[in-house]
């Protein structure tokens, strides 16, 4: 039995997630007969977007009633979803020039996207466009959920969530890296086939097929529970997902005897903090204080690679060009199904049904689940989704050492978030100086001040 309803999708044209976002609402019999509307200011994408899922619509027999708009503000009236996925852009450009600012005045930091100075440049760019739509979903759908996949997860859904009255649930994939690692690890017992180029997790393809293939293997056999932070979330617990049985000791005596240079920054902290991080070194490396030493070089011994900007800006070209191809084609539609779940389904189909499922990772304000974080704060943990929306599992208190390094990450995320609403530079700065890549406060300062004057156009705010 369908259960019609609206979906707005602002950010259409992200082909990371839009993609796969909408043709999983496409294929869905709960949903069949939904209204979807398409939101992108790149009309080029917008127009690519539209017309491949115009075609697999009919294709489909999905009976979705389709409409485009360049805005947000002309599609929310009556929305019950509103699913977000926009990234002020370049993202590539800004990320690299995000690294790159911060080494004028000594400051390497490891990767520059969701936490360290990049990861208050990245937020800054994008918290006020996505607070002016939480702000008209307030006037023109204030029940909706709004459903977030951008980044940096915590400090957006956060930025909803103080900012703003709508309800956020953020959504993220990373803890596929987690499944893929154990997979790994446990492949001899569970009889796992990991492919050779799965010797990282490091977001390139050049590993990224084989870690997929692996996640999705164990995700059948294994069942995770995990919590803290987006990006920097621990393993609490890991079964055997038919028998239940407890795989921790297991896990943790395959892990020790895969080789030293799989995943060494994860090797190093589950050994100093007794829980395993799920991430993987690339995303994990950025919210630890010891991985950006000017003297030491930590990034080296751990092997700690750069995002590949050139090579996913072009990709993400030739997929566009890619996506065009195929829909003035007609190529098989099956072909654009996708391997795996971002979430969006599972929640909006889940809340439609008043079910009570369990989805492993949601993002949503700490209700008490994890106590000995701050109340309010955005959590990642396994949530159970029905008409009420997600309420996280309680999963208690975490180790004492854990906690204090994520109190650290959600404060630097709220001084992150209140500082660009309000447009105060002394917030900014704090949010800086409690970062633990800034080893000085006039260098704290000068990368501030740099970002502020670089990304002018992106941070008005600041400059009244």
């Amino acid at each position: 039995m369908s259960h019609p309803t609206k979906i707005v999708c602002v950010g259409a044209g992200s082909y990371s997630f839009g993609l796969s976002t909408l043709v999983s609402l496409l294929r869905s019999p709960v949903l069949k007969g939904s209204e979807l509307v398409l939101v992108d200011r790149n009309e080029e994408h917008l127009e690519v977007m539209f017309n491949l899922i115009s075609w697999l619509n009919d294709a489909w027999g999905s009976q979705m009633r389709l409409s485009a708009s360049r805005h947000h503000h002309d599609a929310l009236q009556d929305a019950k979803f509103v699913i977000n996925a926009i990234e002020i852009g370049p993202r590539e450009g800004l990320w690299e020039s995000d690294y790159t600012i911060p080494l004028k005045y000594g400051v390497r930091q490891p990767y520059a996207e969701n936490s360290g100075p990049g990861g208050f440049a990245h937020a800054a760019r994008n918290i006020m466009p996505v607070l002016e739509i939480a702000w008209d979903m307030e006037a023109l759908c204030p029940d909706a959920w709004f459903i977030n996949f951008t980044n940096p997860m915590q400090r957006i859904c956060a930025a909803v969530h103080r900012h703003s009255k709508i309800k956020v649930i953020g959504l993220c994939h990373q803890l596929g890296a987690g499944y893929a690692m154990a997979g790994k690890a446990l492949a001899a017992d569970l009889g796992i086939d990991v492919p050779l180029n799965f010797t990282s997790t490091h977001a390139s393809p050049k590993y990224s097929s084989g870690m997929a293939a692996t996640a999705l293997q164990a995700l059948e056999k294994i069942k995770i529970t995990a919590a803290g932070v987006n990006h920097f979330t621990w393993m609490l617990a890991i079964r055997d997902r038919l028998t239940g049985e407890d795989l921790y000791p297991l896990f943790r005596k395959r892990w020790e005897a895969l080789p030293d240079d799989f995943e060494p920054l994860t090797r190093r902290v589950f050994d100093a903090f007794g829980l395993f991080p799920i991430p993987g070194d690339e995303h994990l490396c950025e919210y630890l204080p010891w991985v950006s030493d000017s003297q030491t070089k930590p990034w080296l011994k751990y092997d700690l690679e750069l995002y590949e900007w050139h090579d996913h800006s072009r990709e993400r070209d030739d997929k566009w060009v890619e996506l065009e191809k195929a829909t003035q084609t007609r190529q098989n539609p099956a072909d654009f199904i996708p391997t795996f779940s971002e979430g969006a389904l599972e929640v909006i189909e889940n809340i439609q049904l008043d079910s009570d499922f369990v989805w492993e990772a949601v993002n949503i304000p700490n209700a008490g689940q994890i106590p000995n974080l701050p109340q309010g704060a955005i959590i990642e943990l396994p949530g159970v989704l029905n008409a009420d929306g997600a309420s996280g599992l309680v999963v208690g208190p975490m180790p004492e050492g854990i906690a204090e390094l994520l109190r650290r990450e959600i404060t630097i995320s709220h001084l992150t978030v209140d500082a660009v609403v309000e447009g105060d530079r002394q917030l900014a700065l704090q949010a800086l100086l409690l970062d633990p890549v800034i080893p000085d406060m006039d260098v704290a300062r000068q990368v501030l001040d740099d970002y502020l004057t670089t990304y002018r156009n992106h941070l008005p705010t600041f400059w009244p």
